[in-house]
């Protein structure tokens, strides 16, 4: 309980300071929902880093750069009475009671998949008219498609081995590869979409997070080609005046570090 007050002590010290901040700070004041959200998204994206680097001491700097925001919001909003942090907190403590049955109510489930299910079929019954409608029109598209296909699967629309997710790979590279013979660049796009949504299928059956995948590689590149950059720096010679054999031996030599 100890641990509790000091929690709820420091979040009231939050709380105080997002008050002075908003009443005395020229920049603060300015401020609107409108104008804090893209640096809402950019703290979510550093938060992301942090954690996927298991970077504790910066996922803790960055958590409390997103809590600073969601404290923002919620003053904004106070001052036109349409919400405050109470409203906020209460919001989600009741979502969250209602969509946990078996913890709140005689609802029995017997694994994590049956819980998701009844997550969304309860969504269903709070007015939502597809369960699709929780996936945010402005989430990249990589993680979109992951999202759409958990839903999908919460309501039983999934395939149901990975072998069936792997045969649609190859059926969709096939496809792809008519269109690239054919030329029709517009098909060729869709189908090249149809090969990376199939592929994110096939990750989520692998219970691989393609987002993380793909970030793994992005930083592994980076890693290698700067390496090269540097050996390239050593010699005193451009990239672009060395040979793709020239810097394969840099490359080779990144892999192997």
């Amino acid at each position: 309980m100890a641990d509790r007050q000091l929690q709820l002590q420091a979040f009231g010290r939050l709380l105080d300071i997002m008050d002075d901040l908003r009443e005395k700070c020229p920049w603060d004041r300015k401020q609107t929902l409108q104008t804090l959200r893209h640096l809402t998204i950019e703290e979510t994206y550093e938060l992301g880093d942090a954690i996927l680097d298991n970077d504790l001491n910066e996922v803790k700097k960055e958590l409390g750069d997103l809590l600073l925001h969601i404290v923002f919001y919620a003053k904004i909003g106070s001052e036109t009475d349409s919400f405050d942090i109470a409203d906020v907190c209460n919001e989600i403590c009741d979502k969250l009671i209602h969509r946990h049955p078996h913890i709140y109510s005689d609802t029995v489930v017997k694994d994590e998949e049956e819980v998701k299910q009844n997550w969304e079929k309860l969504k269903l019954k709070e007015g939502k008219k597809s369960v699709l409608e929780g996936v945010p029109r402005s989430l990249p598209a990589l993680v979109k498609a992951s999202r759409i296909q958990d839903k999908a699967k919460g309501v039983g629309f999934d395939w149901e081995e990975p072998s069936q997710v792997w045969d649609k790979v190859q059926e969709e590279l096939a496809e792809l590869q008519d269109e690239v013979q054919s030329g029709d660049k517009d098909r060729m796009e869709s189908e090249f979409g149809d090969v990376l949504f199939s592929m994110i299928n096939y990750a989520r059956f692998l219970d691989i997070n393609p987002e993380d995948a793909l970030e793994r590689t992005n930083k592994k590149f980076i890693k290698r080609f700067q390496y090269l950059e540097s050996k390239a720096g050593a010699l005193g010679k451009p990239l672009s005046e060395m040979t793709l054999a020239e810097m394969d031996v840099f490359w080779n030599e990144a892999k192997k570090l």
